[in-house]
């Protein structure tokens, strides 16, 4: 779905949705336990998360994760991606959420499978709370690919993970994350064909970028069925 069309139905998923979904606060995904934070988005909800980790190799174990080093993920959520990842193998995992209540429920979920101190939660937009200079050998973000109209102004921290008001936030990612890659590694973009891929690509050519599809996967989610795609974001030479 491309234009701001499904927007309004987004944000109602996003209100309706602010625990798991029995109502508890520990759910199973990937054959783990997780801790879930009200006002944060409920994995149990949606497969995104898990198909998320699918396209990353991380589901199974992260038998077939490839990915080693530094892990960045912009907008960690309950931090299944980022915690994963660590278990995975990588030595050195930074997770940011401009929602305070992702960037704890993160932080928990460190602490519930022993990575407190490899995996380093920060509060703050996109790269903001990261450290000058510093680099990784992933960087990855999981986008809130729902087009929303430019001139909204979100309403609870919990929306953000489902809508982006003008692309401001995808527009930024592509600038920005490949700057923020070691030498040798990769920035990444999990995207939806619910999102407007058009614009996407538009702001990635105003940005000097090129998307490369890594792999797809189609899933249901209600009465429809939707297709996910892990991106790599190339520099234009």
């Amino acid at each position: 779905m491309t234009g701001t069309a499904g927007f309004a139905g987004s944000l109602a998923r996003s209100r309706a949705t602010p625990t798991s979904a029995d109502g508890s606060r520990v759910f199973t995904l990937a054959g783990r336990e997780w801790d879930l934070l009200d006002g944060v988005f409920a994995p149990t909800h949606s497969a995104t998360t898990l198909v998320a980790m699918q396209l990353l190799g991380l589901a199974d174990g992260g038998q077939d994760f490839h990915r080693r080093g530094s892990f960045l993920e912009i907008g960690s959520g309950t931090g299944v991606i980022a915690v994963s990842a660590a278990l995975a193998g990588c030595d050195r995992v930074v997770a940011t959420d401009i929602n305070p209540a992702a960037v704890r429920n993160t932080a928990l979920n460190a602490r519930r499978h022993g990575l407190t101190g490899r995996l380093t939660a920060l509060q703050g937009d996109l790269f903001d709370p990261v450290g000058a200079g510093e680099r990784f050998e992933t960087v990855y973000w999981h986008s809130n690919y729902v087009l929303a109209p430019a001139g909204y102004r979100y309403e609870a921290d919990i929306e953000r993970a489902y809508v982006d008001p003008g692309y401001r936030a995808h527009r930024r990612y592509l600038s920005e994350a490949p700057g923020m890659v070691a030498p040798g590694g990769a920035a990444l973009l999990q995207f939806s064909d619910r999102g407007d891929l058009e614009l996407l690509r538009r702001l990635a050519d105003e940005c000097g970028r090129t998307l490369r599809p890594l792999h797809r996967r189609r899933l249901r989610e209600g009465d429809a069925e939707i297709e996910l795609t892990l991106y790599e974001i190339c520099v234009n030479r």
